[in-house]
């Protein structure tokens, strides 16, 4: 059993290999798929289009099974996302309605809140 266990591990390492790649291009699809739908409108025409391309892309090669075009598909959707990611921060950065921060820290609203001291005490047992 030992011997059959050893003579077999290359090729259950390729299958694991193989299904490690396809779980996670259907994970990859799933998420993106969901994040289209979240952030689908805060994302620009030029920025959604490639993330497009490259999920109908991955789920191409994903029914396929074709794996070099799964590693292919997978690394131009993550750059897609990553360009559009570095869109979605800056656009988060800046101030929404014409507010601008206050640099002293202090909260708009009129909030009243004052420091005051206190004083731990401890009951004995």
């Amino acid at each position: 059993m030992k011997e059959e266990a050893e003579a077999n591990a290359a090729d259950d390492a390729k299958q694991k290999e193989e299904a490690d790649k396809i779980n996670g291009a259907d994970a990859l699809i799933f998420s993106t798929e969901k994040q289209l739908k979240e952030f689908g409108d805060k994302l620009s025409a030029d920025k959604k289009a490639p993330i497009e391309a490259g999920l109908e892309k991955l789920k191409a090669a994903h029914s396929s099974r074709n794996f070099a075009d799964i590693d292919a598909a997978s690394a131009e959707l993550q750059a897609a996302w990553n360009v559009a990611s570095e869109e979605m921060y800056k656009a988060g950065e800046q101030p929404q309605g014409g507010e601008q921060p206050q640099a002293d820290g202090q909260a708009q609203g009129g909030d009243n809140v004052t420091d005051v001291d206190f004083e731990e005490v401890k009951e004995e047992k």
